[in-house]
């Protein structure tokens, strides 16, 4: 797990340098162990490290391996990396070190821009293949590692962290319309390759690019599993999708203890991360360190779901880590987790996740979480009805209950200077659930879930909370093979059960019953959740900032309404509606976005 960053020139002109150098400073969190820049002319990587595979300086990036004319950073882990690495010495080829990265640029020289077809993993890479002057750029399958680019004429610059980008410099920092758009829309969501900012862009997941010397590129999307049913499984009942299911979590929380390091886990007390805890116990893991946390009840909410997962923890004799914070640690949490932002993320769990990863990292350097679960195997509210929708009905059912505005309402709320001109975050739900592929509108919904939405939610957050602390944080529940068996299970397994049927089948052999059964629950956070107190103030403080009356995003009849309204304001949807607004204000404000 790491940062990278670089520059490549098109123009004949040297690649800066200095502002590679500043990228790979403004990542010093994700690599605390290293750094390391390499200079072939007309590309310069950069690197930070952070040590999980291969302790030694052999591991150190940027990897150059001169026999072979290739050069890479990554980021990431290839957990199938033994495998491949014996798979690669019977065809001829020789390594310098132990580590997986090692093993990707080998695999690029065996396979060439088809390598990524063979890593079982979670990765963001650039290769310079320099006897064909060429810039290899590859994202995983799931989108879990991020690759953050800004293009100008005749330079391409990337890094793991837009705020790198914005480190090294001469960027367009404008306000992307249409992402504004999806930002107000869909929770905060802007998916690739849009970013709120029209200068930077991210590599879309399980895509390569490839980018020649002259500035010519071209990419393509190498995996994406159809969500329909598939003859091979034909005839299989429910008992069997639930030992199908079960084998390959089973194969995806073992694949992700690959590590010269130990490895933890993020006990929340819920469904998905005590099956991990369950499967790792069985698998013979013994005291493994297991840690939640919990914040202050208000209200009638409770702050902590500590029940749950100090049961599981007595269950499997985890070395168990309880953490517990007071409202008074949450504001000047909210300010360092704004910072730590990648992009702005609406969530109110973020800030749970940024404190929760600085207490976990003083103790493991690599965590499983279980991220994913509710996107793969249908777990949320929404799910359960669309199985009564047609696929055509699809995108309708969607809106109606995910959308925070539609396009009308937004009119109201973005000044005119930044307002799209058409419903384009409505335009992008109806092309998606509508491509090929999906059979049932909760296929579709699923597929639109998983990977649109997913990378750019709950795994954007998960990434930029832990690296911010240098912890590594790996997602079973994200598996590619895991993935795509759950994209062909029948809906009706998954649905069952209020919810992620097949799935709770499985956890039924391994877990209590009290875990399995009990209410959903969501990272409690209350302070958070009602806007009010300490963190209205700080939102409102932001929403009144001269930069954010100088930007002029909002229409400040809305603000005001918002802000003057306290029943409004701390009903659910007010709240969330307000701090979504603030928190991108503060976000831009705390990266001097001008």
């Amino acid at each position: 797990m790491c940062g990278i960053s670089g520059e490549a020139r098109f123009d004949g002109s040297t690649p800066d340098a200095d502002a590679v150098t500043r990228m790979v400073e403004a990542m010093r969190s994700r690599g605390p162990d290293g750094e390391g820049l390499f200079d072939d002319g007309w590309v310069i990587l950069g690197h930070r490290r952070l040590t999980v595979i291969d302790l030694t300086e052999a591991g150190s990036q940027p990897m150059v391996r001169d026999d072979l004319g290739l050069a890479l950073v990554f980021n990431g882990c290839v957990y199938n990396y033994p495998q491949l690495r014996e798979e690669l010495r019977g065809a001829g080829h020789t390594f310098h070190s132990t580590s997986d990265t090692e093993v990707v640029l080998v695999a690029y020289a065996q396979w060439g821009e088809r390598f990524v077809d063979h890593l079982v993993g979670m990765f963001a890479v650039v290769l310079v293949d320099q006897r064909r002057r060429r810039l290899v750029l590859a994202r995983d399958r799931l989108g879990i590692k991020p690759l953050y680019l800004a293009e100008s004429p005749g330079r391409l610059r990337f890094a793991s962290t837009l705020p790198a980008l914005l480190r090294a410099g001469d960027v367009d920092t404008s306000i992307d319309p249409v992402a504004l758009h999806h930002y107000l829309s869909w929770h905060s969501i802007v998916p690739a390759p849009r970013t709120v900012l029209r200068g930077i862009r991210k590599l879309p997941p399980a895509t390569v690019r490839v980018v020649e010397a002259d500035g010519r590129s071209r990419q393509h999307v190498y995996w994406r599993p159809d969500y329909a049913r598939d003859p091979a499984h034909a005839g299989m009942d429910a008992g069997d999708w639930r030992a199908a299911v079960g084998d390959v979590l089973r194969e995806a929380v073992r694949r992700r203890l690959v590590a010269d390091v130990p490895v933890g886990v993020l006990l929340s007390g819920g469904l998905d991360s005590s099956m991990i805890v369950a499967l790792l116990a069985e698998a013979g893991q013994q005291h493994l360190r297991t840690f939640s946390i919990g914040f202050d009840s208000r209200g009638g909410e409770a702050g902590d779901e500590f029940h749950y997962s100090d049961l599981v923890a007595r269950a499997f004799d985890t070395d168990h880590h309880r953490i517990r914070l007071a409202d008074d640690d949450l504001v000047p949490a909210v300010r360092r987790t704004v910072h730590a932002m990648t992009e702005p993320m609406g969530s109110h769990d973020v800030v749970a996740f940024h404190l929760l990863s600085e207490q976990v990292a003083r103790h493991v350097k690599v965590a499983q979480s279980g991220q994913g679960a509710d996107e793969v195997f249908a777990g949320y509210g929404y799910h359960q009805p669309l199985t009564r929708v047609p696929l055509d009905g699809a995108a309708a059912a969607f809106a109606e209950a995910f959308f925070d505005r539609d396009h009308a309402e937004l009119n109201r709320v973005v000044d005119p200077a930044y307002a799209c001109d058409r419903d384009a975050s409505r335009e992008l739900l109806a092309a998606d659930l509508t491509a090929p592929g999906a059979q049932t509108a909760l296929d579709a919904v699923l597929r639109l879930d998983t990977h649109l939405m997913l990378p750019d939610d709950p795994v954007k957050r998960v990434d930029s909370m832990s690296m911010a602390w240098g912890l590594e944080v790996r997602t079973p529940f994200l598996d590619q093979d895991l993935v795509a068996l759950a994209a062909a299970c029948p809906p009706e397994h998954k649905v069952a059960d209020g919810g992620k049927g097949v799935l709770k089948a499985v956890a039924r052999q391994v877990l209590p019953a009290e875990v399995i059964d009990r209410p959903k629950g969501y990272f409690p956070v209350p302070a958070l959740r009602n806007v009010d107190g300490p963190v209205r103030q700080l939102v409102a403080e932001a929403l009144a900032a001269p930069a954010a009356r100088e930007r002029g995003l909002f229409r400040r009849e809305y603000v005001a309404e918002l802000l003057a309204e306290p029943d409004r304001a701390q009903a659910a949807a007010g709240s969330n509606k307000l701090w979504q607004l603030g928190l991108l204000e503060l976000w831009l404000q705390s990266h001097d976005v001008r």
